[in-house]
This record gives C-alpha cells, structure tokens and sequence, in this order.
C-alpha cells in the first residue's frame, strides 16, 4: 500500500507553498486523501528536472486516484474470483442473507462485492461500512482475500 512518506520522496521538497499547503509532506498527506491533485504542484509539472518523478508519482497514485469514495480498491491482475470478500462483508450478508450468507453469491441490489468473469467487482461503494458520516474501519474483505486483491487506500 502507497504512503504519504512514499508520495513525499516523489516531491521536489521545496516547500514552495504554491499547492496552498505549508509544506510538501502536507501536500503528500493531501494527495493520499484526495484532497489535492498532482496539477496542483507546479514545480513537479513546469520543471523538467523532475519529470521522472512526475511519472512515478502519476503510476503511483493511478490506483488511488481510480478508488471509490470509500478507498477501495481492487487489483484485478490479483483476483482469481475465489469470492471469499463476498462471502465476508457484513453488508452484503445482512443485505442478502440467503445468498451471500451462504456462499451462493449475492442476489441483493444492496451487495457491494460480487464475482462476475472470475474477479471481484465493486457495485456499490456507497454501501460499504467505510462509507458516510457513521463510517467504522471494516477490514472483513480485505482479511480474507488470500491474493491481497484488495485493498484500501
């Protein structure tokens, strides 16, 4: 999983301030949250002498930058559809307990996991504990994924 501190060395680490932040650690802290966008530090995009850090820092943020609201993320090279997130998440359980409950897959519009052409898709983000203003740090997906297909930034 990607850090702030791994983001940070991809910086120019001048401290410009030209991102509306004190320093490039916050801006790092910033982007991780997706409350900043790389455009926003001019330096890394108008200076050429950091242009290979401008393209590891874009590949790096690729998966974040694609995650839903809730930071989910699933690597698809990873997943071998063995429907064991679908089987575990509390919501799609509750939402459809003769179905998911049971390991036969989800039947529910509710269910946020779901196994279709041998990987696991996300449905609804929005459904998920990790989401909204009552949100807990649920982890019953990515505990029991034994390729590490999932994950949360």
């Amino acid at each position: 999983m990607v850090g702030a501190m791994e983001i940070y060395q991809l910086l120019p680490k001048t401290n410009c301030k030209k991102c509306g932040l004190p320093t490039c650690m916050a801006y790092a802290v910033g982007l991780l949250g997706k409350q900043k966008q790389i455009e926003e530090c001019t330096p890394l995009i108008e200076d050429k002498k950091y242009e290979q850090k401008l393209k590891k820092l874009r590949e790096v943020m690729a998966p974040i930058l694609s995650s839903s609201e809730t930071g989910l993320i699933i690597h698809d090279e990873k997943c071998f559809g063995c429907g064991n997130c679908v089987v575990a998440c509390p919501v799609n359980v509750a939402a459809d307990p003769t179905g998911s409950a049971i390991g036969l897959g989800p039947k529910s519009d509710k269910a946020i996991l779901v196994v279709e052409d041998g990987v696991v898709k996300c449905l609804n983000p929005k459904e998920c504990r990790r989401f909204g203003p009552n949100k807990i740090l649920c982890s019953a997906c990515t505990a029991t994924c034994p390729s590490k297909a999932i994950e949360f930034a």
